[in-house]
């Protein structure tokens, strides 16, 4: 009856005692009290390499610890994180390539079979352990960097990788902001595109000649509004479009150049567009066409009664005599 069953499984503890902790060392005034609770669903394990990192910044720390806690297939773009939690796009993106830099993911762009340039991550639990070495936070930032055709980003003049490398990083201050090479092509392209404008019913190339000088003539109003060759040219059908509703050129310099603001005018183009899309006058009203004047022949005499009548040409005889000349043998 005192013999113990060796297969029984022991009972869980539903609470972990403070000393059973992995860190567990003496307790110092002031310091932390574990108070923990055994975890059997929802759970990731976390290496100490990475929760105590002593080089990471808190937020790089924090977002590794939740990519690492994310399924197979999760999006972990700066966009959506930038969804997921209060800090910005320049926050986000430095801390992930602080976690580039030490090892906890790599990054790659591939093309799809569409065409399409992705970027592949890879997060790593344990950096070094896939069968290459790990680099240093310096070697990788370059590597990276280097990849991607950026230069070192400076601020007000200060080499980020410089003089600041050998403090601690608590004393680093903010990492340099700068942005793979896709997305910054998206933010400039997005920067540079400009509004939609109204599209002639006949584009005659006299009618687009004419608003293209209208446009490159605006800049002797106003300095600010020198126009580029590329800015003219998307600009040219919207001018065009005015004169269809009955507006002369003068009118339509007036609408563009009145009223502009005295000073930040950075996007000249811009303003114009929006000006030739919000401005621009109803079609006038419907007319209906003029009918036909009369034609009216002029007066000369009947060659057989010589009475005046109208006729096309001479030598024509009026009704009267003209059936009896024709019943003439």
């Amino acid at each position: 009856m005192d013999t113990q069953n060796p297969s029984a499984p022991p009972r869980a503890r539903s609470r972990v005692a403070a000393n059973g902790h992995p860190n567990r060392g003496p307790v110092r005034a002031g310091g932390v009290i574990h108070d923990n609770t055994r975890h059997t669903t929802r759970f990731t394990v976390i290496g100490n390499h990475l929760a105590q990192h002593p080089e990471l910044s808190g937020l790089a720390i924090g977002l590794g610890v939740h990519i690492q806690s994310l399924p197979v297939g999760a999006p972990v773009d700066i966009r959506t994180l930038t969804a997921r939690f209060p800090e910005g796009a320049t926050r986000i993106a430095a801390a992930l390539r602080e976690l580039e830099a030490h090892g906890y993911l790599r990054r790659t762009r591939e093309r799809v079979p569409g065409g399409r340039i992705v970027t592949r991550t890879v997060s790593c639990n344990q950096p070094g352990r896939a069968g290459e070495a790990r680099p240093g936070p310096r070697r990788a930032t370059e590597a990276v960097r280097r990849d991607a055709g950026e230069e070192p980003v400076r601020q007000d003049g200060i080499d980020p990788e410089g003089p600041a490398r050998g403090r601690p990083a608590a004393d680093r201050g903010p990492h340099p902001v700068s942005y793979e090479p896709g997305e910054r092509r998206e933010r400039r392209t997005a920067r540079a595109s400009l509004p939609e404008v109204p599209r002639p019913s006949c584009a005659a190339p006299d009618l687009l000649r004419t608003a293209t000088d209208l446009l490159a003539g605006l800049h002797r109003r106003d300095p600010r509004l020198l126009l580029s060759g590329d800015d003219t040219a998307h600009l040219a059908p919207g001018v065009a479009a005015w004169p269809e509703r009955d507006v002369d050129a003068r009118s339509v310099t007036l609408a563009l150049t009145k009223d502009l603001p005295p000073e930040g005018l950075r996007r000249p183009a811009a303003l114009l567009a929006h000006r030739l899309t919000a401005h621009l006058p109803p079609p006038p009203p419907f007319r209906a066409p003029a009918p036909p004047p009369d034609v009216r022949h002029r007066l000369q005499n009947c060659d057989g009664c010589d009475r005046a009548f109208r006729a096309p040409e001479p030598g024509r005889r009026c009704r009267a005599c003209t059936p009896a000349f024709d019943s003439a043998p």
